[in-house]
């Protein structure tokens, strides 16, 4: 991405009432970030969804000025950008709705490994949730996990400085820009996490620090990953709502339980409860229910009826299916380039013809 193409992709993530579906929405329509900004008003109000309070501000000059303070910012400071287009750009987050069209990087992540897990929940963690995080992250340090978390007190310090004791790489989600660090006691954790991962944040150096940009940058944790776990939990917190933006990117939620009394619990006591979460009582409950290392017996073939007929759509995923043998719900919307939510109702037809069968770790396989 040139800088002028990447002046313009900040410009527009700058405007105070588009965000980030909105902005993709504009950009698929126009072809890019800059012919959004050359657009006239009046076609851009065309589209649909597309109003005059949401482009109210949009052709205001201050977004391109303050684009190229913040180029300015990224190119002095060596900050990696990601374009959500960019083949750089995290696989599972291009897959969520509201995923950053912008996402800035410090230290030496690599995202191309596939299993990648968040570990969330309280800054007040108890003594038994500091032991079970750490028994958890080196349990499953054998399946060589990304562990991402959100950098904070209590639950995630915890399990980033355990995924760098078992030589994990680890990414912090930050919820401010990266010109700083909070809290700032953690300082002193920065180099080792950007020697094992490092840093990502959709948040400008120019941006005020505000306790909603917690609740905001939990969507890049949970859109990260494959599953997201909380430890402990309040009855209301915001792993809580990573927990629920998991759910709603079609993400498994772990979480694991507490005595009814302990007041760190209720909150995935509640999850299980609810069954919005999986309950964790062993570690290797992960790598079971994400089929990390699940073998599963050879049933006797089924016979298939001959002659069924598929959809076009239906070809398209039995055919990816057959080639790669079996593959996640996620990474099926991504290669057949369909949204998670049509593919779940395709494959479930599939499924009632007999042709594919559901498996552990929504896992997905042609019979």
């Amino acid at each position: 991405m040139t800088d002028q193409q990447l002046i313009y992709a900040l410009a527009l993530q700058h405007v105070p009432k588009i965000g980030a579906t909105t902005a993709k929405k504009l950009i698929n329509h126009c072809g890019s970030a800059e012919a959004v900004l050359k657009e006239k008003a009046s076609t851009l109000l065309k589209i649909d969804g597309i109003g005059t309070i949401t482009i109210q501000g949009l052709f205001d000059k201050i977004h391109l000025e303050e684009a190229e303070h913040e180029l300015k910012f990224i190119r002095d400071n060596n900050i990696i950008t990601h374009y959500y287009t960019e083949d750089t750009y995290p696989e599972r987050l291009k897959h969520c709705i509201d995923g950053p069209i912008v996402l800035f990087q410090s230290g030496n992540i690599n995202i191309k490994q596939q299993r990648i897990i968040s570990i969330v929940g309280t800054r007040k963690i108890t003594t038994s949730g500091v032991a079970f995080c750490e028994k958890l992250v080196e349990t499953l340090a054998e399946f060589n996990p990304i562990i991402v978390s959100g950098f904070a007190y209590g639950t995630d310090i915890t399990a980033q400085r355990a995924a760098v004791k078992h030589n994990l790489q680890t990414i912090g989600c930050l919820a401010h820009g990266l010109n700083q660090i909070y809290p700032k006691v953690h300082k002193k954790y920065v180099a080792e996490i950007e020697n094992h991962g490092g840093f990502y944040t959709d948040f400008w150096s120019s941006d005020n620090f505000d306790r909603n940009n917690f609740l905001k940058r939990n969507r890049i944790i949970a859109g990260l990953s494959e599953a997201t776990i909380v430890i402990e939990s309040a009855e209301k917190g915001g792993s809580l709502v990573t927990a629920d933006i998991a759910n709603s990117y079609n993400r498994e939620v772990f979480a694991v339980p507490g005595r009814t009394t302990d007041s760190q619990s209720i909150g995935c006591n509640n999850l299980i409860k609810f069954q919005k979460a999986h309950l964790l009582s062993n570690p290797l409950d992960v790598p079971y229910m994400l089929n990390w290392e699940l073998e599963i017996d050879k049933k006797p073939a089924v016979q298939q009826q001959l002659f069924v007929e598929l959809e076009p759509d239906e070809k398209i995923i039995y055919n990816f299916l057959k080639d790669n043998n079996r593959e996640m719900l996620d990474v099926i919307a991504i290669k057949c380039k369909m949204p998670t939510y049509k593919i779940a109702g395709i494959l479930l037809n599939m499924e009632l013809k007999g042709l594919v069968r559901p498996l552990p770790g929504k896992l997905f396989e042609v019979i």
